[in-house]
């Protein structure tokens, strides 16, 4: 613990997974930390939904990027398993269903995709897969060590040579699925290869193509589940959180951050109840344009955010099933037969597809506990364009999605087209009438109880122009002791990498303070002696 650290507190807005990791990392380093949270829960979109018996995870429901979760929990001086987070690998990764009956498996299994592969495209097919994976294996490797791991506070930032010389073979300037084409020559497997982009909230057609990283990270290292839900891995960060010393103030709103009269440096929050609380440090895990809008004092910079592209929302359904539907594995993927055009009504009008892709997810699958014995638990994400303003709806074909009226009838088409799509190509029968109970998530709840702005799952978008230095940053451009983390803020969204943004907000707080990284001793750790069978060599200029 830093000398200077012993009377410094912190406030953090927001009980998200950013902001339950930065506020453990800032009462490592010795902080006295206060997470205000306005629910009754924590996690934000990592919290369950519990049903008499029925367990549901209410966003992320896949843990990507194991690495990134490891070196959190290593930071601060423990381990998944010691906090008893208990991981199950998902096996296969998916089951991808077509309009045509067809189905396509993913799996880390090497073996099973050879035969997948060459079912379609034959052995030249495999061979152009394992291409794709060492251009996938690139972007993944370079994002996480140079874009995850550092911070971008400005254009300079992306002069360093050690970033621009990996900038074009990231692929920033093509889509996910033009990358793809390249490797893949039939419709259906640059379709397998390229829905991934609906966890960033972007089409296919317009991710950059550095987020292959996406389908690298699940074919090499897997899909893994959570026993008892996402949220375990959110409680055991609080719990930690907790013994250092960090304390929740759940169903606690926050009505501003306070400023000093120069309006140049954070002093701490006042809440809607009236009462103010005063700190060192400020860092917000609300909605970043939530928070600039409603939050802080009002500026060009907050108008300018509402302007930007966002990720789309969703209409989310949680099913209780009375009995098991055996066809369907833990993860499941239905694609659209027009698949462009069921993004462009996403992403240019802003509507549900009159056949949307969608993600079906059966957590009893994998989890027993999710569902009383002998019956399933499902969770199904249709993406959907995003809430409008009043002057952005004018003019729009559809449904008029201002309109409680409107959302009604897309829920009702949405639940309608799922249950047709999934009985058509799975053979399961009579979805609807194995189902107990329904509960679900349109675009408004998802702003009125998270308060993401437009009721974007996902925040901003990652398009070229959204990331890097042009992404809102870790740190206040002109307040000072005011941070930020979550999925509007560099390095993106998506669990692992707002832990990793967690990280550099922390080091940044830290760094701007003079005080040390107590996770920086952690590189000190496991330097012994190379032995000479391990020693990386060069290549031998003959063979033997």
């Amino acid at each position: 613990m830093s000398k200077n650290s012993a009377s410094k507190t912190a406030i953090v807005v927001g009980a998200g997974a950013g902001g339950v990791a930065t506020a453990a990392r800032l009462a490592k380093a010795g902080f006295h930390v206060t997470v205000f949270e306005k629910n009754d829960f924590t996690g934000g979109r990592c919290s369950l939904i519990h049903h008499e018996g029925y367990r549901f995870d209410q966003g992320p429901s896949l843990l990507l990027l194991p690495g990134l979760f490891k070196e959190t929990f290593e930071d601060l001086g423990t381990s998944l398993e010691a906090e008893g987070v208990q991981l199950m690998k998902c096996e296969p990764n998916y089951n991808i269903w077509f309009d045509d009956g067809e189905s396509f498996e993913l799996s880390t299994d090497v073996a099973r995709m050879k035969l997948e592969v060459e079912k379609w495209e034959g052995k030249d097919g495999f061979e152009r897969y394992l291409a794709f994976l060492q251009e996938a294996h690139r972007h993944y490797e370079i994002s996480v060590s140079q874009v995850l791991k550092k911070n971008f506070t400005s254009l300079l930032s992306m002069t360093r040579p050690a970033f621009l010389r990996h900038l074009i073979p990231l692929h920033p300037f093509e889509s996910i699925y033009s990358r793809a084409s390249k490797y893949f020559w039939t419709e259906r497997l640059r379709r397998v290869f390229t829905f991934g982009s609906m966890y960033m909230g972007m089409s296919p057609f317009d991710a950059p193509g550095t987020y292959s990283l996406l389908q690298y990270t699940e074919l090499a290292e897997g899909i893994w589940y959570p026993k008892g839900g996402f949220h375990s891995v959110i409680e055991a960060l609080v719990k930690i959180g907790e013994r250092l010393g960090v304390q929740y103030r759940l169903s606690t709103p926050v009505s501003s951050i306070n400023l000093d009269h120069a309006g140049r440096s954070a002093t701490g929050v006042t809440l809607e109840n009236g009462e103010t609380i005063t700190a060192d440090v400020v860092v917000i895990n609300a909605d970043l344009v939530y928070a600039y809008k409603h939050l802080l004092p009002e500026s060009s910079y907050g108008r300018s955010l509402q302007k930007r592209s966002t990720s789309c929302s969703s209409i989310s359904f949680y099913w209780a099933m009375d009995r098991q539907i055996p066809q369907l594995t833990t993860h499941n993927i239905f694609l659209a037969e027009h698949y462009r055009e069921s993004f462009d009504d996403i992403f240019k009008q802003q509507l549900i597809p009159s056949e949307p892709s969608f993600y079906l997810n059966v957590p009893s699958r994998i989890d027993p506990s999710a569902a009383p014995e002998g019956k399933d638990s499902i969770v199904v994400l249709v993406p959907v364009g995003h809430l409008l303003d009043e002057n952005q709806g004018i003019g729009r074909k559809g449904l008029d999605i201002q309109s409680k009226q409107g959302w009604d009838a897309m829920v009702t088409k949405a639940r309608e087209t799922v249950f047709k799509t999934v009985e058509a190509r799975t053979g399961a029968q009579d979805l609807q009438g194995a189902l107990v109970k329904e509960i679900v998530n349109t675009p408004q709840s998802w702003k009125d109880v998270f308060n993401l702005d437009k009721g974007a799952i996902l925040g901003l978008s990652h398009s070229f122009f959204n990331v890097l230095c042009f992404r809102p940053q870790t740190k206040h451009a002109s307040i000072e002791r005011l941070h930020f983390v979550g999925a509007s803020a560099h390095p993106g969204t998506g669990v692992p990498i707002v832990l990793a943004g967690a990280k550099l907000t922390s080091d940044q707080v830290l760094e701007g303070l003079g005080m040390a990284k107590p996770w920086d001793k952690r590189s000190l750790k496991g330097k012994g002696v190379v032995r000479d069978i391990d020693r990386i060599q060069g290549l031998p200029l003959l063979s033997n």
